[in-house]
């Protein structure tokens, strides 16, 4: 016997109490049915609404209040709440890339070595060659930006570029996924230029050019 699971059921629970406050069932203020009556209603037993209605006040659509009821406060949301929390976690990796970024880029200006730098230019070629498929462009992209954490020469900055790389893979793909676009030739262009700044042993140059990169992926989710 194959057996639904919970957590998809709430899902559907709560998108059909949704679709019916969007359709205007029940407006803006306006008391819900109890439990005993929704479930029947939604084909689900009374515990999955419960669930159901804790997702939606946390979206804030539903407000629960003790010996009230559930009332609607909200007739739609601005977005899908999973994009929601995705491009919170997408923003929280690029503020952390920024820290350790920035610094490796200005380190690497100042302390490359000729091995260094022709590994800075071999991930660029890379990086150019993989930007019409999403993964393969988010993993040539961090391991270019990881040779230039490598060409900065501090231990302790690669170690937190490695252990961070996981989070930040998903977070990229996600990034993409969500912009529906990648690999343009200002972005590619961009990266070209800090390699050069790398390059000319201008440190200044590198760390704005790579703050300045994260920025504009931050200012792109909106």
């Amino acid at each position: 016997m194959v057996q639904v699971k919970r957590t998809p059921l709430v899902d559907q629970a709560a998108d059909l109490l949704f679709d019916r406050i969007r359709s205007g069932e029940w407006t803006l203020g306006s008391k819900l049915p109890g439990e005993t009556t929704l479930a029947p209603q939604l084909g689900v037993g009374r515990s999955t609404v419960r669930e159901a209605i804790r997702q939606l006040a946390g979206r804030g659509v539903l407000s629960t209040r003790q010996g009230s009821g559930v009332f609607v406060t909200a007739l739609d949301t601005p977005e899908d709440w999973d994009t929601v929390l995705r491009r919170a976690d997408i923003l929280a990796v690029i503020e952390a890339r920024t820290a350790i970024e920035c610094e490796a880029a200005a380190l690497a200006a100042e302390r490359h070595t000729p091995a260094g730098l022709r590994a800075i230019r071999q991930a660029l070629r890379k990086r150019a060659e993989h930007r019409s498929e999403i993964e393969s462009h988010v993993d040539t992209d961090t391991a270019f930006h990881r040779a230039i954490v490598a060409a900065a020469h501090n231990p302790i900055l690669l170690e937190l570029f490695d252990s961070f790389t996981p989070r930040l893979r998903g977070a990229m793909i996600d990034m993409l996924r969500i912009r529906k676009t990648h690999g343009g030739d200002a972005d590619h262009a961009t990266h070209q230029d800090l390699a050069k700044a790398i390059a000319a042993r201008d440190p200044e140059a590198a760390a704005n050019l790579s703050r300045a990169h994260l920025e504009s992926l931050k200012n792109a989710l909106g």
